[in-house]
């Protein structure tokens, strides 16, 4: 491979996607500010360096995963003298659109190239190279880094132009949020009413129900054994990350002034779920809607 890349932001996804790159033969050099997340990168193969500014000298691709859009401009300003002209910057960070438009001007600005492109299949697609890439940015860069991306993603779809791979991500999350949600509302009341969650599953599987959270991410044990809830609930996507990305998208139908209920509703009922389950799986709001059932009845 030719491509020279930096990656800042070895956490749970920024790991197993830095990982994949260097096991494709591209050349990585890493930058995390926690010891531990540097030392696995260089298990993995990875060249890891003590300053984010390093991880973008002489490099083709510099790609960003990191956890909001403050950090993302922040480590930007550090980034962009020290990248050659030319330079194309990926960030795979979900933050806000209007932070994601920043982002991609300072980077033209300084005479670079720039993409957002958030992802979705969590930490198992992150760690099986099989992520969704929803890229926003210039055709021909997009075209310049298919090959990259094609590395850790098993999907990757242009979207439109700056911005607009974020706004396709909190999209589907919100659709998501409000999917668990009503996924969960239905089969803890199908346990009231004495349906077994098994049979809950082949009816509603194959029936006008079905969701991709019924039939990969079902939220109790049995009927998907790759679920969070056969575990415990311990994350693919944690709690907290679905909390921020609801209140993205809440913010966005108020901004825009979308009559979007049921988004609003969801940020609200995983910001106080976030309270107290944040490093849960978010498909555990389930064990939340079963505990307050029954609050305030005869």
């Amino acid at each position: 491979m030719t491509k020279k890349i930096g990656f800042l932001g070895l956490g749970h996804m920024g790991a197993p996607m830095a990982a994949n790159l260097v096991r494709a033969g591209y050349d990585v050099l890493a930058f995390d500010p926690v010891p531990a997340a540097q030392e696995q990168a260089r298990a993995e193969g990875a060249s890891v360096v003590v300053t984010a500014a390093e991880a973008a000298v002489d490099r083709d691709v510099v790609i960003t995963m990191l956890p909001n859009g403050k950090l993302v401009l922040d480590v930007y300003a550090e980034l962009l003298p020290a990248a050659a002209p030319g330079t194309l910057f990926i960030d795979c960070s979900t933050i806000d659109v209007a932070d994601a438009k920043a982002a991609a001007a300072q980077a033209v600005a300084a005479g670079h190239r720039p993409l957002d492109a958030p992802v979705s299949g969590g930490v198992a697609g992150a760690t099986a190279g099989t992520l969704t890439f929803m890229v926003g940015g210039a055709a021909a860069d997009f075209a310049d880094v298919s090959d990259v991306l094609g590395v850790m993603g098993g999907k990757v779809v242009h979207c439109g132009d700056a911005g607009v791979g974020q706004a396709a991500k909190i999209c589907n999350n919100m659709l998501l949020g409000i999917s668990m949600i009503g996924l969960s509302e239905a089969l803890v009341l199908g346990e009231q009413l004495g349906l077994s969650h098994q049979s809950f599953f082949d009816v509603v599987s194959t029936a006008s129900g079905q969701s991709w959270a019924l039939t990969s991410y079902c939220p109790v044990p049995g009927p998907v054994p790759a679920s969070p809830a056969n575990n415990d609930y311990q994350p693919g996507f944690a709690t907290a990350l679905m909390s921020k990305d609801l209140t993205l998208a809440a913010n966005a139908l108020r901004a825009n002034g979308i009559d979007g209920q049921l988004g609003a509703l969801a940020a609200a009922i995983y910001e106080r779920f976030n309270q107290t389950d944040a490093g849960r799986d978010f498909s555990a709001i389930i064990t939340d809607i079963r505990d307050r059932s029954g609050e305030g009845s005869e």
